[in-house]
């Protein structure tokens, strides 16, 4: 059984996969297409069980018919779901997005509160979603652990918990708040692209030295260049909508939308 390394190695090793993450992603930011705090909590609700690809193809139209809280909230829910079928479980999403939008008018005139204790309150909305739209929305700092975040947490040591408000606090004590959000795009980045659930691609990876779980995956280079996703496999993104320093394709819209 190996050594676990001091606090102080962990720290320092921690932050240095981050500035090594910073200059592999500089472009990292958040996946799902938004013009507004609105747009960003709807459709963190609706990524649940899906890619954010199929949420970005799916929002156009279901905000293009429902701008504000006030529409949404009065939205008839079969006419809400058809919209929301192709994200799935869209019978529960639906109903998420009509409670939420009826609390957003009804509690906070229409706004998106900018507090995690307000957003936590609004149906469907957990501490991961309220720190996506903080860190994104309203520039305050926070991590999102989502289970990439969780699993690349897990394999490069910085926690050995499986629950996601425990991840957040280990993770949280490891690097300065100022990091926080840019540091959650990062991972979730690598985890999408190449620290990969069931096959990660060790052998194309540019933090492997960093990485106590190396050789979890595929280390030969060639096989592991092919597992890689996105923008580093040469393929698009999932942002129908890319940042103007994005390195990837945009991503198609959906089919008959």
């Amino acid at each position: 059984m190996s050594e676990q390394p001091s606090r102080t190695a962990l720290v320092r090793r921690a932050r240095r996969i981050n500035r090594e993450l910073a200059e592999v992603y500089p472009y990292a930011h958040p996946e799902l297409d938004f013009e507004n705090p609105f747009q960003l909590l709807i459709a963190t609700v609706l990524s649940a069980q899906t890619t954010d690809l199929r949420v970005n193809q799916t929002t156009p139209a279901l905000f293009a018919k429902y701008p504000t809280p006030e529409d949404m909230a009065v939205a008839k829910p079969e006419e809400l779901e058809e919209i929301l079928r192709p994200t799935g479980f869209f019978r529960a999403k639906a109903k998420s997005v009509l409670g939420l939008s009826a609390a957003l008018r009804d509690r906070f005139d229409g706004e998106v509160p900018g507090r995690l204790d307000d957003l936590v309150t609004l149906p469907g909305v957990g501490r991961k979603t309220a720190n996506v739209v903080l860190g994104n929305a309203f520039g305050v700092p926070g991590i999102t652990v989502d289970t990439h975040f969780g699993r690349l947490s897990r394999r490069f040591g910085w926690t050995v918990s499986e629950d996601p408000v425990k991840v957040e606090q280990d993770v949280a004590a490891l690097f300065p708040k100022s990091e926080w959000t840019m540091l959650s795009h990062r991972v979730v980045f690598h985890g999408r692209r190449i620290c990969h659930a069931r096959k990660p691609a060790c052998g194309a990876c540019p933090i492997a030295p960093l990485c106590p779980a190396y050789g979890e995956g595929e280390t030969d280079p060639e096989k592991a260049k092919k597992l890689l996703k996105y923008e580093k496999g040469g393929a698009p993104g999932q942002r129908l909508k890319p940042p103007p320093d994005y390195p990837g394709q945009p991503a198609p819209p959906l089919a008959g939308r």
